[in-house]
């Protein structure tokens, strides 16, 4: 695991799982939320999205969080690794209000400084849907890639929680 994309309904935890997984591997981690949204929640345009990506896909090394549908076909030609948090929509629903009142009036350390932590109902619509609407075609991406890009999806927090013990076990058995 050396290029690392991490995928999944919002409120599922990918960044945090991103962040933990770049502490325990030592690779750097990027947050699409960051390139995607400058100050004042003003969107970058398509194409210096897609340069962003690519400065950070020509790297060994890399863990990139975040779905954006417009783009994950080039982090999946890139990665040898995806994480897809598979989570009920409960879970991504409680997922998302916790993050709220734990970073309201704040930034999240994965968004871009000036956009502090906000729920709009577009944001829950799109969550609430994701299992019907997204995930589809996600899993219809992941099932058309070939044998060599390895594919793990968790579909709970005790499962991503055990995902780390067990890499940090492999990697002190080193």
């Amino acid at each position: 695991m050396k290029k690392i994309m991490v995928i999944g309904c919002g409120g599922a935890g990918k960044s945090i799982l991103s962040i933990r997984l770049g502490e325990t591997l030592s690779i750097p981690v990027h947050h699409l939320d960051c390139m995607f949204w400058k100050p004042g929640w003003v969107h970058v345009e398509r194409d210096e999205f897609v340069k962003l990506q690519n400065e950070i896909l020509a790297d060994d090394h890399w863990i990139i969080d975040g779905n954006y549908s417009g783009t994950i076909d080039i982090r999946l030609e890139n990665a040898d690794t995806i994480i897809m948090l598979d989570f009920s929509t409960i879970a991504c629903l409680w997922g998302v209000i916790t993050r709220y009142f734990k970073y309201k009036n704040t930034n999240r350390p994965d968004m871009t400084k000036g956009n502090n932590e906000r729920i709009t109902l577009e944001f829950l619509m799109y969550v609430w849907s994701f299992r019907k609407v997204k995930r589809p075609v996600l899993k219809q991406k992941l099932n058309q890639l070939d044998d060599s890009k390895k594919v793990i999806i968790l579909h709970n927090r005790k499962e991503v929680s055990n995902f780390l013990d067990d890499i940090t076990i492999r990697l002190n058995q080193k």
